[in-house]
Protein backbone atom coordinates (compact mmCIF):
# COMPACT_ATOMS: atom_id res chain seq x y z
CA UNK A 1 0.00 0.00 0.00
CA UNK A 2 1.42 3.41 -0.99
CA UNK A 3 1.53 6.25 1.49
CA UNK A 4 -1.45 8.26 0.16
CA UNK A 5 -3.65 5.18 0.23
CA UNK A 6 -2.36 4.36 3.72
CA UNK A 7 -3.30 7.85 4.95
CA UNK A 8 -6.77 7.31 3.54
CA UNK A 9 -7.13 3.88 5.14
CA UNK A 10 -6.10 5.33 8.50
CA UNK A 11 -8.84 7.96 8.19
CA UNK A 12 -6.38 10.85 8.16
CA UNK A 13 -7.42 12.77 5.05
CA UNK A 14 -10.35 15.16 5.30
CA UNK A 15 -10.05 17.41 2.21
CA UNK A 16 -7.61 17.98 -0.64
CA UNK A 17 -7.44 20.64 -3.31
CA UNK A 18 -6.23 18.41 -6.16
CA UNK A 19 -6.68 14.71 -5.50
CA UNK A 20 -4.67 13.18 -8.35
CA UNK A 21 -1.77 15.66 -8.23
CA UNK A 22 -1.41 15.36 -4.46
CA UNK A 23 -1.59 11.57 -4.61
CA UNK A 24 1.17 11.42 -7.24
CA UNK A 25 3.40 13.90 -5.41
CA UNK A 26 3.16 12.14 -2.06
CA UNK A 27 3.50 8.59 -3.41
CA UNK A 28 6.59 9.59 -5.42
CA UNK A 29 8.23 11.46 -2.52
CA UNK A 30 7.84 14.79 -4.34
CA UNK A 31 6.03 16.76 -1.64
CA UNK A 32 7.92 19.49 0.15
CA UNK A 33 5.21 20.28 2.63
CA UNK A 34 4.80 22.42 5.68
CA UNK A 35 2.73 22.32 8.84
CA UNK A 36 2.61 25.32 11.14
CA UNK A 37 2.73 25.36 14.94
CA UNK A 38 1.96 28.56 16.84
CA UNK A 39 4.03 28.76 20.05
CA UNK A 40 1.17 29.43 22.48
CA UNK A 41 2.83 27.42 25.29
CA UNK A 42 6.27 26.11 26.23
CA UNK A 43 5.35 22.55 25.31
CA UNK A 44 3.53 20.72 22.55
CA UNK A 45 0.48 18.76 23.69
CA UNK A 46 -1.40 15.77 22.33
CA UNK A 47 -3.51 18.10 20.19
CA UNK A 48 -0.33 18.50 18.08
CA UNK A 49 0.32 14.78 18.13
CA UNK A 50 -1.47 13.86 14.93
CA UNK A 51 0.37 16.50 12.91
CA UNK A 52 3.73 15.26 14.22
CA UNK A 53 2.84 11.66 13.39
CA UNK A 54 1.70 12.69 9.92
CA UNK A 55 5.01 14.48 9.27
CA UNK A 56 6.89 11.39 10.41
CA UNK A 57 4.87 9.11 8.10
CA UNK A 58 5.41 11.37 5.09
CA UNK A 59 9.12 11.76 5.80
CA UNK A 60 9.50 7.98 6.05
CA UNK A 61 7.94 7.81 2.55
CA UNK A 62 10.58 10.17 1.12
CA UNK A 63 8.76 13.51 1.35
CA UNK A 64 10.43 16.59 2.84
CA UNK A 65 8.85 18.29 5.86
CA UNK A 66 9.16 22.00 6.56
CA UNK A 67 8.31 22.64 10.20
CA UNK A 68 7.02 26.20 10.50
CA UNK A 69 7.18 27.71 13.96
CA UNK A 70 4.83 30.67 14.21
CA UNK A 71 7.08 33.11 16.01
CA UNK A 72 5.52 35.87 13.89
CA UNK A 73 1.88 34.75 13.73
CA UNK A 74 2.14 34.11 17.46
CA UNK A 75 2.04 37.88 17.87
CA UNK A 76 -1.51 37.82 16.46
CA UNK A 77 -3.12 34.48 17.32
CA UNK A 78 -5.30 32.24 15.17
CA UNK A 79 -9.04 32.94 15.69
CA UNK A 80 -10.02 29.49 14.33
CA UNK A 81 -12.07 27.49 16.79
CA UNK A 82 -12.05 30.21 19.43
CA UNK A 83 -14.81 32.32 20.94
CA UNK A 84 -12.43 34.88 22.42
CA UNK A 85 -9.18 36.62 21.57
CA UNK A 86 -5.90 34.98 22.58
CA UNK A 87 -3.80 36.71 25.21
CA UNK A 88 -0.86 38.70 23.87
CA UNK A 89 2.58 37.17 24.48
CA UNK A 90 5.87 39.01 24.88
CA UNK A 91 8.64 38.46 22.29
CA UNK A 92 10.71 36.72 24.99
CA UNK A 93 7.91 34.26 25.78
CA UNK A 94 7.35 33.53 22.08
CA UNK A 95 11.04 32.82 21.51
CA UNK A 96 11.24 30.58 24.58
CA UNK A 97 8.23 28.58 23.42
CA UNK A 98 9.73 28.22 19.93
CA UNK A 99 12.94 26.80 21.43
CA UNK A 100 10.95 24.29 23.50
CA UNK A 101 8.98 23.15 20.44
CA UNK A 102 12.11 22.42 18.42
CA UNK A 103 13.59 20.29 21.16
CA UNK A 104 10.46 18.15 21.39
CA UNK A 105 9.96 17.81 17.64
CA UNK A 106 13.39 16.26 17.22
CA UNK A 107 11.96 13.09 18.78
CA UNK A 108 9.61 12.74 15.80
CA UNK A 109 11.21 14.44 12.82
CA UNK A 110 14.69 13.88 11.40
CA UNK A 111 16.31 17.24 10.75
CA UNK A 112 19.40 17.83 8.67
CA UNK A 113 20.74 18.32 5.17
CA UNK A 114 18.21 17.10 2.58
CA UNK A 115 15.88 16.08 5.42
CA UNK A 116 13.44 18.14 7.44
CA UNK A 117 14.05 21.82 8.06
CA UNK A 118 12.64 24.14 10.71
CA UNK A 119 11.87 27.78 9.97
CA UNK A 120 10.35 30.59 12.02
CA UNK A 121 7.98 33.00 10.33
CA UNK A 122 9.18 35.78 12.63
CA UNK A 123 12.19 35.91 10.28
CA UNK A 124 10.04 37.39 7.50
CA UNK A 125 6.76 38.56 9.01
CA UNK A 126 8.39 40.94 11.48
CA UNK A 127 10.29 42.61 8.64
CA UNK A 128 7.27 43.22 6.42
CA UNK A 129 6.51 46.73 5.23
CA UNK A 130 2.81 47.30 5.83
CA UNK A 131 2.15 49.35 2.70
CA UNK A 132 4.08 46.88 0.56
CA UNK A 133 2.09 43.99 2.06
CA UNK A 134 -1.20 45.75 1.33
CA UNK A 135 -0.23 46.37 -2.30
CA UNK A 136 1.45 43.05 -3.07
CA UNK A 137 -0.66 40.64 -1.01
CA UNK A 138 -3.78 42.44 0.20
CA UNK A 139 -4.87 43.14 -3.36
CA UNK A 140 -5.21 39.37 -3.91
CA UNK A 141 -7.83 38.96 -1.17
CA UNK A 142 -11.58 39.54 -1.34
CA UNK A 143 -13.00 40.75 1.97
CA UNK A 144 -16.36 39.25 0.98
CA UNK A 145 -14.76 35.83 0.61
CA UNK A 146 -12.83 36.19 3.84
CA UNK A 147 -15.97 36.96 5.82
CA UNK A 148 -17.60 33.80 4.48
CA UNK A 149 -14.78 31.67 5.92
CA UNK A 150 -15.80 29.49 8.87
CA UNK A 151 -12.86 30.69 10.97
CA UNK A 152 -14.31 34.22 10.87
CA UNK A 153 -18.05 33.53 10.73
CA UNK A 154 -18.09 31.94 14.18
CA UNK A 155 -16.47 35.04 15.67
CA UNK A 156 -18.59 37.72 14.00
CA UNK A 157 -21.36 37.68 16.60
CA UNK A 158 -19.01 38.14 19.55
CA UNK A 159 -16.65 40.45 17.76
CA UNK A 160 -13.60 39.89 15.54
CA UNK A 161 -10.65 42.22 16.00
CA UNK A 162 -8.85 43.68 13.00
CA UNK A 163 -5.71 42.12 14.47
CA UNK A 164 -7.15 38.62 14.11
CA UNK A 165 -8.73 39.44 10.75
CA UNK A 166 -5.19 39.66 9.37
CA UNK A 167 -4.32 36.10 10.41
CA UNK A 168 -5.52 34.54 7.15
CA UNK A 169 -3.35 36.93 5.16
CA UNK A 170 -0.33 36.16 7.34
CA UNK A 171 -0.81 32.39 6.96
CA UNK A 172 -1.27 32.72 3.19
CA UNK A 173 1.88 34.82 2.99
CA UNK A 174 3.76 32.12 4.92
CA UNK A 175 2.96 29.56 2.21
CA UNK A 176 3.90 32.03 -0.52
CA UNK A 177 7.21 32.84 1.19
CA UNK A 178 8.04 29.16 1.77
CA UNK A 179 7.18 28.40 -1.86
CA UNK A 180 9.44 31.17 -3.15
CA UNK A 181 12.37 30.54 -0.79
CA UNK A 182 12.22 26.84 0.06
CA UNK A 183 10.40 25.24 -2.86
CA UNK A 184 7.41 24.34 -0.66
CA UNK A 185 4.57 22.97 -2.81
CA UNK A 186 2.09 21.64 -0.26
CA UNK A 187 0.61 22.52 3.10
CA UNK A 188 -1.10 20.35 5.69
CA UNK A 189 -3.28 21.26 8.64
CA UNK A 190 -6.39 20.41 10.60
CA UNK A 191 -9.71 20.60 8.80
CA UNK A 192 -10.55 23.76 10.77
CA UNK A 193 -7.74 25.46 8.81
CA UNK A 194 -9.24 24.88 5.37
CA UNK A 195 -10.12 28.51 4.59
CA UNK A 196 -6.66 29.77 5.57
CA UNK A 197 -4.98 27.05 3.54
CA UNK A 198 -7.02 27.74 0.43
CA UNK A 199 -6.01 31.38 0.73
CA UNK A 200 -2.36 30.31 0.57
CA UNK A 201 -2.74 28.14 -2.51
CA UNK A 202 -4.68 30.87 -4.31
CA UNK A 203 -2.10 33.51 -3.43
CA UNK A 204 0.70 31.41 -4.94
CA UNK A 205 -1.26 30.70 -8.09
CA UNK A 206 -2.20 34.36 -8.55
CA UNK A 207 1.28 35.71 -7.84
CA UNK A 208 3.40 33.10 -9.64
CA UNK A 209 1.16 30.92 -11.78
CA UNK A 210 2.76 27.89 -10.06
CA UNK A 211 0.83 24.91 -8.77
CA UNK A 212 0.41 24.68 -5.01
CA UNK A 213 -1.69 22.22 -3.05
CA UNK A 214 -3.40 21.88 0.30
CA UNK A 215 -4.58 18.89 2.25
CA UNK A 216 -6.28 18.81 5.65
CA UNK A 217 -6.08 15.98 8.10
CA UNK A 218 -9.10 14.67 9.93
CA UNK A 219 -9.07 15.97 13.45
CA UNK A 220 -9.28 13.24 16.05
CA UNK A 221 -12.25 12.56 18.31
CA UNK A 222 -15.14 13.41 15.98
CA UNK A 223 -13.52 16.50 14.42
CA UNK A 224 -12.84 18.04 17.82
CA UNK A 225 -9.07 17.88 17.67
CA UNK A 226 -8.58 21.10 19.61
CA UNK A 227 -10.31 19.44 22.55
CA UNK A 228 -8.04 16.44 22.26
CA UNK A 229 -5.88 16.00 25.30
CA UNK A 230 -7.98 18.06 27.69
CA UNK A 231 -8.44 16.72 31.21
CA UNK A 232 -9.66 18.16 34.46
CA UNK A 233 -6.09 19.36 35.08
CA UNK A 234 -5.60 20.92 31.67
CA UNK A 235 -3.79 19.77 28.55
CA UNK A 236 -1.88 16.50 28.26
CA UNK A 237 1.60 17.73 27.41
CA UNK A 238 4.44 16.00 25.59
CA UNK A 239 6.90 17.49 28.09
CA UNK A 240 7.49 14.86 30.83
CA UNK A 241 7.92 17.66 33.38
CA UNK A 242 4.31 18.72 32.74
CA UNK A 243 2.72 15.32 32.10
CA UNK A 244 4.67 12.35 33.41
CA UNK A 245 5.07 9.24 31.22
CA UNK A 246 2.76 7.39 33.60
CA UNK A 247 0.06 10.07 33.30
CA UNK A 248 0.54 10.11 29.53
CA UNK A 249 0.15 6.33 29.41
CA UNK A 250 -2.95 6.51 31.61
CA UNK A 251 -4.53 9.19 29.41
CA UNK A 252 -4.46 6.87 26.40
CA UNK A 253 -5.34 3.83 28.53
CA UNK A 254 -8.55 5.63 29.51
CA UNK A 255 -9.82 6.90 26.13
CA UNK A 256 -13.44 6.14 25.30
CA UNK A 257 -14.07 2.67 23.92
CA UNK A 258 -15.53 4.17 20.74
CA UNK A 259 -12.29 6.08 20.00
CA UNK A 260 -9.73 3.32 20.60
CA UNK A 261 -9.45 1.94 17.07
CA UNK A 262 -9.62 5.43 15.59
CA UNK A 263 -6.64 6.45 17.73
CA UNK A 264 -4.72 3.29 16.87
CA UNK A 265 -5.22 3.91 13.15
CA UNK A 266 -4.38 7.60 13.19
CA UNK A 267 -1.57 7.76 15.73
CA UNK A 268 0.31 4.48 15.98
CA UNK A 269 2.76 3.08 13.45
CA UNK A 270 1.41 -0.44 13.71
CA UNK A 271 1.01 -1.97 10.23
CA UNK A 272 -2.49 -1.86 8.78
CA UNK A 273 -2.55 -5.65 8.61
CA UNK A 274 -2.25 -5.81 12.40
CA UNK A 275 -4.82 -3.04 12.85
CA UNK A 276 -7.31 -4.75 10.54
CA UNK A 277 -6.87 -7.91 12.58
CA UNK A 278 -7.48 -6.00 15.84
CA UNK A 279 -10.74 -4.58 14.46
CA UNK A 280 -12.09 -8.13 14.36
CA UNK A 281 -11.22 -8.92 17.98
CA UNK A 282 -14.06 -9.75 20.35
CA UNK A 283 -15.50 -6.87 22.37
CA UNK A 284 -14.10 -8.31 25.59
CA UNK A 285 -10.56 -7.52 24.34
CA UNK A 286 -11.13 -3.74 24.48
CA UNK A 287 -8.72 -3.32 27.41
CA UNK A 288 -6.03 -5.14 25.47
CA UNK A 289 -6.49 -2.66 22.62
CA UNK A 290 -6.22 0.25 25.05
CA UNK A 291 -3.01 -1.14 26.53
CA UNK A 292 -1.50 -1.48 23.06
CA UNK A 293 -2.51 2.09 22.21
CA UNK A 294 -1.13 3.50 25.46
CA UNK A 295 2.17 1.63 25.16
CA UNK A 296 2.77 2.46 21.50
CA UNK A 297 2.20 6.20 22.00
CA UNK A 298 4.14 6.41 25.26
CA UNK A 299 7.08 4.69 23.58
CA UNK A 300 6.86 7.10 20.65
CA UNK A 301 6.91 10.20 22.87
CA UNK A 302 8.98 9.11 25.88
CA UNK A 303 10.98 6.10 24.70
CA UNK A 304 10.81 2.37 25.38
CA UNK A 305 12.24 2.51 28.92
CA UNK A 306 9.62 4.97 30.15
CA UNK A 307 6.85 3.12 28.32
CA UNK A 308 7.89 -0.13 30.03
CA UNK A 309 7.88 1.60 33.42
CA UNK A 310 4.46 3.13 32.86
CA UNK A 311 3.01 -0.18 31.72
CA UNK A 312 4.48 -2.02 34.71
CA UNK A 313 3.23 0.61 37.15
CA UNK A 314 -0.27 0.54 35.68
CA UNK A 315 -0.37 -3.26 35.81
CA UNK A 316 0.84 -3.36 39.40
CA UNK A 317 -1.66 -0.75 40.58
CA UNK A 318 -4.71 -2.13 38.83
CA UNK A 319 -3.90 -5.76 39.61
CA UNK A 320 -3.73 -4.88 43.31
CA UNK A 321 0.01 -5.44 43.68
CA UNK A 322 0.38 -1.84 44.81
CA UNK A 323 3.85 -1.22 43.38
CA UNK A 324 4.21 2.58 43.30
CA UNK A 325 7.84 2.79 42.12
CA UNK A 326 6.99 4.39 38.76
CA UNK A 327 3.93 6.33 39.91
CA UNK A 328 3.90 10.14 39.45
CA UNK A 329 5.34 11.58 42.65
CA UNK A 330 5.18 14.90 44.49
CA UNK A 331 7.98 15.59 46.94
CA UNK A 332 7.24 17.37 50.20
CA UNK A 333 9.63 19.10 52.59
CA UNK A 334 9.30 20.01 56.24
CA UNK A 335 8.23 23.51 55.10
CA UNK A 336 5.01 21.97 53.75
CA UNK A 337 4.13 20.69 57.23
CA UNK A 338 2.63 22.49 60.23
CA UNK A 339 3.74 21.09 63.58
CA UNK A 340 5.02 18.04 61.72
CA UNK A 341 1.68 17.28 60.02
CA UNK A 342 -0.25 18.08 56.84
CA UNK A 343 -3.99 18.23 56.30
CA UNK A 344 -5.55 15.95 53.69
CA UNK A 345 -6.97 18.87 51.67
CA UNK A 346 -3.51 20.47 51.41
CA UNK A 347 -2.12 17.09 50.37
CA UNK A 348 -4.67 16.72 47.56
CA UNK A 349 -4.02 20.24 46.24
CA UNK A 350 -0.23 19.87 46.40
CA UNK A 351 -0.49 16.67 44.33
CA UNK A 352 -2.55 18.54 41.68
CA UNK A 353 -5.68 16.48 42.15
CA UNK A 354 -7.55 19.71 42.90
CA UNK A 355 -6.95 23.34 42.01
CA UNK A 356 -8.11 24.68 45.40
CA UNK A 357 -8.88 23.52 48.92
CA UNK A 358 -12.57 24.03 48.19
CA UNK A 359 -12.38 21.63 45.25
CA UNK A 360 -10.37 19.18 47.38
CA UNK A 361 -13.03 19.26 50.10
CA UNK A 362 -15.77 18.49 47.57
CA UNK A 363 -13.78 15.55 46.22
CA UNK A 364 -13.31 14.15 49.71
CA UNK A 365 -16.96 14.65 50.69
CA UNK A 366 -18.01 12.79 47.53
CA UNK A 367 -15.75 9.84 48.40
CA UNK A 368 -13.42 10.56 45.49
CA UNK A 369 -10.10 10.40 47.37
CA UNK A 370 -8.40 7.31 48.78
CA UNK A 371 -5.05 7.30 50.58
CA UNK A 372 -3.21 4.02 51.06
CA UNK A 373 -6.39 2.24 49.89
CA UNK A 374 -8.56 3.94 52.54
CA UNK A 375 -11.45 6.12 51.35
CA UNK A 376 -11.08 9.46 53.12
CA UNK A 377 -14.22 11.10 54.50
CA UNK A 378 -12.92 13.35 57.28
CA UNK A 379 -11.86 16.82 56.15
CA UNK A 380 -9.67 17.24 59.24
CA UNK A 381 -7.65 14.09 58.55
CA UNK A 382 -3.94 14.74 59.20
CA UNK A 383 -0.82 12.89 58.07
CA UNK A 384 2.43 12.91 60.00
CA UNK A 385 6.01 13.43 58.92
CA UNK A 386 6.69 9.74 59.54
CA UNK A 387 3.79 8.69 57.30
CA UNK A 388 5.04 10.96 54.51
CA UNK A 389 8.51 9.50 54.84
CA UNK A 390 7.02 6.06 54.27
CA UNK A 391 5.15 7.44 51.26
CA UNK A 392 1.42 7.95 50.75
CA UNK A 393 -0.37 6.45 47.75
CA UNK A 394 -3.21 8.77 46.74
CA UNK A 395 -5.98 7.76 44.36
CA UNK A 396 -8.55 10.06 42.77
CA UNK A 397 -11.55 8.12 41.52
CA UNK A 398 -10.66 4.74 40.07
CA UNK A 399 -7.96 5.59 37.53
CA UNK A 400 -5.74 8.44 38.77
CA UNK A 401 -2.85 7.65 41.11
CA UNK A 402 -0.16 9.74 42.76
CA UNK A 403 2.48 9.29 45.42
CA UNK A 404 3.46 11.80 48.11
CA UNK A 405 6.85 11.49 49.82
CA UNK A 406 8.88 13.58 52.24
CA UNK A 407 12.45 14.44 51.18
Amino acid sequence: MEIFEELQSRGLIAQVTDDKEIKDLINNGGARFYIGFDPTADSLHVGHFMALCLMKRLQMAGNKPVVLIGGGTGYIGDPSGRSDMRSMMTPETIQHNCDCFKKQMERFIEFGEDKAIMVNNADWLLKLNYIELLREVGACFSVNNMLRAECYKQRMEKGLSFLEFNYMIMQAFDFYYLHQNYGCNMQFGGDDQWSNMLAGTELIRKKTGDDAYAMTITLLMNSEGKKMGKTAKGAVWLDPEKTSPFEFYQYWRNVDDADVMKCIKMLTFLPMEKINEMENWEDNRINEKKEILAYELTELVHGKEEADKAKAAAYALFSGAGDSENMPTTEFTSEDLFDGKINVTSLVVKCNFAQSKGEAKRLIQQGGISINDEVITALDKMYTEAELQEGLKIRKGKKHFHKAVLV
